[in-house]
């Protein structure tokens, strides 16, 4: 009996499940989390999905969002609430990670858990954790997989507009808009599959890309003019913003979602970092083109990863003491970032 015919039966009985995504989701996270929550709900199992931390608002449209429980670190109770559902789950669905870390203070309540633990995730050098996993570093997004997952456990039938567009919102923008090298034949089958299944790629671009604040717009062209820095021998673009002026412009999760990618549109550039003061440390979001690995960058040096020429890293150094080390490193990179 292969895995999907053995969770199947698994999943014949109505069970206690809870989702958990890495912190701060993006679409793709939230968007596979909540689309699977609709497909075993509908199916009669108890779901609730869990969040290690607070999400973009403008991602809210989500069905589904509103019933997401969201670990908030000045709410201690948020955190009791998250570890009892995890302890009373029969099964856990891991999404968009493959690393338990990524789950913050719910690495060590999801690790000892007695639950049954299935991880589907698309990131390089997975964990050894789960019971059943899901992993293709070759998918362009989670909520594909998803999708292949509850196709494959019969569930097409209960597949409609709410979870359809959960999913789209993941496969669009893990794609960038369609516009990534991860982007072929298969993602556009699976873009046109889900708008079959009721999908609606207009009002799903629009409610991802077209909600701003004001606030939000005025700091994106705030870092475009006074934070972006260009180092022509190293190809290298990078920005670097203060708590300072986070603040300033009152910014909330996802405001910086996206800015790196201004870096490596700049004619020439190969290498694109954004980094920002929060929470006690420095964040950091890398993008590079073509054959430069910013994963192996980020693990080498700043402790994260991803994918190949997307990924995400941390410093426990002030963010001056950071950007000294991202410059100090780029001699190492120079013969790769100098390749055509």
């Amino acid at each position: 009996m292969d895995k999907i015919q053995r969770l199947h039966e698994i999943l014949t009985i109505s069970r206690r499940v809870v989702i958990v995504t890495h912190t701060k989701p993006d679409a793709d996270a939230l968007g596979s989390s909540l689309g699977l929550c609709g497909f075993l709900t509908q199916t009669g199992h108890s779901c609730t999905v869990i969040t290690p931390s607070d999400y973009p608002g403008f991602l809210r449209w989500m069905p589904g969002s509103k019933a997401v429980h969201v670990v908030n670190r000045n709410q201690p109770d948020s955190q009791i609430r998250a570890e009892q559902l995890i302890g009373e789950a029969e099964i856990i669905f891991c999404l968009d990670f493959s690393n338990l870390k990524r789950i913050e203070t719910l690495e060590q309540p999801v690790r000892i858990a007695k639950a049954i633990k299935v991880m589907v995730d698309h990131h390089l050098e997975p964990e050894s954790f789960s019971d059943f996993d899901f992993w293709d570093v070759t998918s362009a997004s989670t909520a594909s997989l998803v999708l292949k997952l509850i196709e494959d456990l019969s569930g097409k039938e209960y597949i409609g507009k709410d979870i359809a567009n959960c999913l789209y919102a993941g496969l669009m923008t893990d794609t960038g808009g369609f516009r990534h090298s991860n982007t072929g034949a298969h993602e556009f089958n699976v873009a046109a599959r889900l708008i079959q299944y009721g999908a609606e790629p207009s009002k799903v671009a629009s409610s991802v890309y077209d909600s701003n604040s004001l606030n939000r717009l005025q700091l994106t062209g705030y870092v475009l003019c006074n934070k972006l820095t260009v180092l022509p021998e190293f190809h290298t673009a990078y920005m670097c913003i203060t708590r300072a002026e986070l603040d300033r412009f009152k910014a909330q999760t996802g405001d910086t979602e996206g800015l790196v990618n201004y870096g490596l549109s700049i004619e020439g550039v190969k290498l694109a970092v954004l980094m920002h003061d929060r929470d006690g440390e420095v964040k950091m979001s890398l993008r590079s083109t073509g054959a430069f690995s910013v994963n192996e960058m980020s693990r080498k040096h700043f402790k994260g990863g991803g994918h190949r020429n997307a990924a995400g890293g941390t410093s426990a150094e002030s963010l001056e003491d950071t950007l000294k080390k991202l410059i100090s490193i780029l001699p190492e990179y120079r013969d790769e970032l100098n390749k055509d």
